[in-house]
């Protein structure tokens, strides 16, 4: 089996050292649905994933379920509007269903929010708000993140996210 890093002294030149790492982890990836209920069910179904939480998320105008992806690593989300309000709507209407964000832990979001910003990265929110399972997330603006819709999650308890 490979080492999960290979030597560092292996690596190709010419590589530009990176600036000091703001994400911890990935935590979630997030897929936009018109219908969680059936969502879920099909995830269980073809590709046995289990529930392990769901809420709605008012301020989101969203409702939401995190699925396990096997016994660690990040989590699969699904997303699906409580109305024509939702951002994940007005996704869905230009998109459809699929891959909606990627969602990295950090220690702080408001400080790595700052940190983004500083390094010319655009954020949709000045400050954080409510995420999922009491946590406190932002994100940023797919213009400035190559087209992807980036999460800055901070769990209630930093060190370790949510329990599975």
């Amino acid at each position: 089996m490979p080492e999960k890093y290979p030597d560092p002294a292996a690596a190709p030149t010419g590589v530009p050292e990176p600036a000091p790492a703001v994400f911890r982890s990935i935590d979630h990836i997030g897929i936009a649905v018109h219908d969680l209920d059936a969502a879920i069910e099909w995830y269980a179904e073809k590709f046995g994933m289990r529930v392990v939480h769901i809420e709605t998320n008012a301020d989101e105008h969203v409702r939401e379920a995190m699925l396990e992806v096997g016994e660690s690593g990040p989590l699969l989300q699904l997303i699906a509007p409580l109305d024509e309000e939702s951002p994940v709507a007005r996704f869905l209407a230009s998109r459809g269903e699929g891959l909606h964000q990627i969602a990295y832990t950090v220690d702080d979001v408001e400080a790595a929010t700052t940190t983004l910003r500083e390094r010319g990265v655009d954020t949709l929110y000045e400050r954080s708000h409510a995420g999922t399972w009491g946590s406190r997330v932002n994100f940023v603006h797919p213009k400035t993140a190559g087209g992807v819709l980036v999460e800055l999650v901070e769990h209630p308890d930093a060190s370790s996210g949510p329990s599975r």
